[in-house]
C-alpha cells in the first residue's frame, strides 16, 4: 500500500537550519477524544518531533461530529506548518461520502504529509456462535441472510465498511448493529447480544484469551506476523479483501511544500524509532509511511474505493 521512504538526515537538518521551523509550539490536532487509539499514536509521535525540532507539539483532543470538529479546525488554519490533523480514513475517504453537508475539502483543504499506521479489523464471535471460522460464517450467512449480527463502532465507520465489503466480497448479507463505540459493541457480543463483531486485536484479544470471544480471522489476506496462529479473510478466498483502517497526518493546504516534506522526513524518522514501532506492533497496528505527493494519490484512490463500496451496500447517514 505505502512502501518506506529512505531517510536522508542531511537535507532534513539544512531544512531545519533554513525554514526556522518551528520556531514555536505546533498545535497537534486529534479529532477523537483522549485514551483511544489515535490519541496514542498521535502523543507518541508528538513526543518524538518534539524531541528532534527541541519544540512542543501540543495535542489537541477535538472530538465529535464523525471527526469533523477537528477537521475543520485545521482546514481553516492559517498555512504555515503550526497546525497538523491526525486524520483517518474517516476524516478522509468516508465522511465526504456520507455526509450532505462538510465543513471541509479534502483535496481543497489539505496537505497530505504522510500516513503513519494501518490495522486490520478481526471478526470474532461469542463462543457460542456456530460458526468456528471465516468459512462457516460464509457458508452459514449464505443459508441466513440478513439475520446474523455482527456490531460496529457506528453506522458509516471503518469497522462499517469492513463489514459492508466482506458482504459484497463473499455474496453475504449479514445485519449491522451499530454502537457508540468499539466498547459497546465488544460489549455487546461478549454478552452474547449480537454475536459478531468487527473491531481491532487489541480490543478483542483478551477475551479470546479468556474464552470469552472467539477470533474468526484478521480482515487481511496474509496472517499477521504478532498473531500467526489467527487464519485470514484469505485463507477463505476472498482476495484482495483489507478490512481495516488507516491513520495519517495532514496540514493545512498551502503551506510551503518544504515544511511539508520537513515533517515528512521528520515523522518517518519517530517511527522508525525502536520504541514506538515495539509499542504499535503490540496493538497491532502496522507503520506504513509514504512520500506526501504518493500519500495525496492515494488519498483519491481510496475516497474512490469507499465511494463504490458505501454506494453499492447503501450506507448513509440518517
Amino acid at each position: 500500500m505505502w512502501a518506506l521512504v529512505p531517510l536522508c538526515f542531511a537535507p532534513l537538518l539544512q531544512a531545519k537550519e533554513d525554514l526556522k521551523y518551528p520556531s514555536h509550539p505546533v498545535r497537534f490536532v486529534v479529532p477523537y477524544p483522549p485514551a483511544g487509539t489515535t490519541d496514542i499514536v498521535a502523543r507518541g509521535i508528538a513526543a518524538k518531533l518534539a524531541d528532534h525540532w527541541s519544540q512542543q507539539f501540543v495535542i489537541d483532543n477535538r472530538g465529535g461530529a464523525s471527526t469533523m470538529i477537528g477537521a475543520d479546525i485545521v482546514a481553516k488554519a492559517i498555512p504555515d506548518g503550526y497546525t497538523l490533523l491526525l486524520a483517518t480514513q474517516t476524516t478522509l475517504s468516508i465522511n465526504p461520502q456520507v455526509f450532505k453537508q462538510i465543513s471541509y475539502n479534502v483535496t481543497r483543504d489539505f496537505a497530505p504529509i504522510t500516513p503513519v499506521v494501518y490495522f486490520p479489523y478481526v471478526i470474532a464471535a461469542h463462543p457460542s456462535f456456530p460458526a468456528k471460522s471465516i468459512t462457516e460464517l460464509i457458508s452459514l450467512a449464505k443459508t441466513k441472510p440478513a439475520s446474523i449480527g455482527y456490531g460496529t463502532t457506528g453506522t458509516a465507520s471503518t469497522n462499517h465498511v469492513a463489514g459492508a465489503l466482506l458482504e459484497t466480497m463473499a455474496g453475504i448479507k449479514l445485519l449491522h448493529v451499530p454502537f457508540k463505540g468499539a466498547g459497546p459493541a465488544l460489549t455487546a457480543t461478549l454478552s452474547g447480544e449480537v454475536p459478531l463483531v468487527i473491531t481491532g486485536i487489541a480490543t478483542v484479544l483478551p477475551h479470546a484469551q479468556s474464552g470469552r470471544a472467539r477470533i474468526l480471522a484478521f480482515c487481511s489476506e496474509k496472517r499477521h506476523p504478532n498473531w500467526p496462529d489467527i487464519a485470514t479473510t484469505g485463507e477463505a478466498g476472498l482476495k484482495g479483501y483489507d478490512g481495516g483502517t488507516w491513520f495519517s497526518i495532514v496540514t493545512r493546504a498551502g503551506t510551503p511544500n518544504a515544511i511539508v516534506q520537513a515533517l515528512n522526513r521528520s515523522i518517518i524518522a519517530a517511527l522508525a524509532s525502536n520504541d514506538l514501532k515495539e509499542r504499535f506492533s503490540a496493538i497491532g497496528f502496522d507503520i506504513r509511511t509514504s512520500s506526501p505527493e504518493a500519500f495525496g494519490q492515494f488519498i483519491k484512490e481510496d475516497m474512490a474505493r469507499v465511494a463504490k463500496v458505501i454506494q453499492s451496500s447503501g450506507i448513509r447517514i440518517d
